[in-house]
């Protein structure tokens, strides 16, 4: 009888390995010798044999050795050789039946080469030749799915369509691949629903929602792993992907207030910064790097842009005067420096805002109507006689009064209206031009001090008679007749 379809129901697991006799008990040989009788060749009888891993019984039954020789009278002594006999196996000596007397695991060893002895007891010789059989550790579904690569991470532009490929992960499982469904993995989505879905067989993550970086910029995925295709009894494992957005221009700097405000001092030089305004874009990096300009038909300011800052810094082109103009109102735009053609649908319009440069009165010193003045007066004019007349005003608005004064000089004096007179008599022969500095002063505020020259020529008179040069001796004769000569 074959004990092949016994075993299955003897172990209580499906039959993976096919049964078979040993080549020993399946041959009978029959000689023809000429005037002899029949010879048979007798040997052993075994099935192949199989034990399931983590069996927790300490005496499992295998199976059974036995030579055909064997009649069942207990004359013959069966005994096991080689590794793990002993230790790991033992066989019954009158019966033959074998056992195992530890727990197995198949990921540890899984198959044990055994050899087997049948003795004679009577005589103590052997029966059979030795025989080299299989012992066969059946695998059972103990080993979980494991993630061997993790900690995964992975980037993925944001915006990117459904179906994008973001990263692939991979579990393994160390049952026996060809025992049943054992190692046979599904995975599964557990955390990153609805932003992305995961191929059951092959561990391919895929984007199923479109995402913005600028809401939010990573998530964490957690995987699981069941291994027998899902099926109830499944040991699973899990693994966590940290999935990071990379950013896109999607996004065009905006200015957030509608109308900046700033000041100028009419003093300042040009070139002067009077203040900064700044747009604000929510990409990062390269994508959020931007350029100002201004819409300015006075060409009074410019801008420029602070490249760490992203500010727009506005300059005074040309300078300011309170009196001509206290305010000034301008456009200043914004847009990113780097668009590439495919996101030009959210760089339309550029954000635009207004600027309002309110210029400060500073408090300017006197400004004389000319910038020098020339006058005429006749020599010998009497004392307090009138030179001429200067004027200066304060330029600002609230016009404070002008005190003159002339440095250092003896001949001319000048009152507050800026009138200049004389206060000695002039003599075109000893001095017949004066050059003279008026000074005007704010009332107000003296420090306010402004200077014109002033040119004075004095006019010749005829005040003098003509003098001979020197003393002259003349001599004529006492005899000389009229008409006639003197001499010197």
């Amino acid at each position: 009888m074959n004990y092949c379809f016994l075993l299955p129901l003897m172990l209580g697991i499906p039959l993976i390995w096919p049964c078979f006799t040993a080549s020993e008990s399946s041959k009978t040989e029959v000689k023809h010798q000429a005037g002899s009788h029949l010879r048979v060749k007798r040997g052993w009888m075994w099935n192949q044999f199989f034990v399931p891993e983590e069996m927790n019984k300490t005496d499992y039954h295998i199976g059974q050795l036995r030579s055909d020789l064997d009649n069942g009278n207990n004359s013959f002594q069966y005994k096991l050789l080689g590794a793990g006999a002993g230790s790991i196996f033992v066989i019954d000596e009158r019966t033959g039946d074998i056992y195992a007397i530890q727990k197995l695991d198949r990921e540890e060893r899984s198959l044990y080469t055994l050899r087997a002895q049948v003795i004679d007891s009577t005589t103590g010789r052997a029966v059979e030749p030795e025989s080299e059989f299989v012992i066969r550790v059946s695998d059972i579904n103990d080993n979980e799915p494991k993630f061997l690569d993790e900690p995964y991470e992975a980037i993925v532009p944001e915006m990117s369509p459904e179906g994008t490929l973001v990263i692939q992960v991979t579990a393994t499982d160390a049952d026996d691949p060809a025992s049943g469904n054992n190692a046979r993995l599904l995975y599964s989505l557990l955390q990153g629903q609805p932003y992305f879905s995961i191929e059951p067989t092959t561990g391919v993550i895929r984007i199923s929602s479109k995402m913005d970086r600028e809401l939010q910029d990573e998530y964490w995925v957690i995987i699981q792993a069941k291994d027998m295709i899902g099926l109830p009894g499944a040991l699973s494992g899990t693994t966590s992907v940290l999935i990071k957005l990379s950013d896109v221009n999607d996004n065009k700097p905006i200015f957030k207030e509608r109308l900046y405000r700033l000041t100028v001092s009419e003093s300042a030089p040009t070139g002067t910064s009077i203040g900064r305004i700044m747009a604000y874009d929510n990409d990062i990096g390269e994508n959020a790097e931007m350029d100002y300009s201004i819409e300015d038909d006075s060409q009074t300011f410019d801008i420029i842009t602070n490249n760490e800052t992203q500010e727009g810094i506005v300059i005074l082109k040309k300078k300011v005067d309170f009196e001509h103009q206290n305010h000034y109102l301008i456009r200043a735009n914004v847009k990113n420096r780097h668009v590439a053609e495919h996101l030009m649908e959210y760089h339309v319009e550029a954000s635009t805002t207004f600027v309002r440069v309110q210029v400060e009165d500073e408090d300017e010193p006197p400004v004389f109507l000319l910038p020098y003045y020339l006058f005429e007066i006749l020599e010998e004019s009497p004392h307090g006689s009138f030179v001429g007349m200067v004027s200066a005003t304060d330029p600002d608005q609230r016009k404070s009064p002008i005190r003159y004064s002339i440095t250092r000089s003896k001949v001319f004096s000048i009152d507050d209206n800026g009138t200049i007179i004389t206060t000695n008599p002039l003599d075109r022969e000893i001095s017949a031009w004066y050059n003279l500095s008026i000074t005007a002063t704010e009332k107000y505020n003296v420090q306010q001090i402004s200077a014109v020259p002033v040119y004075v020529q004095v006019l010749n008179i005829n005040d003098h008679a003509p003098e001979f040069s020197e003393y002259y001796d003349s001599y004529v004769c006492e005899n000389a007749g009229s008409g006639q000569g003197l001499f010197f």
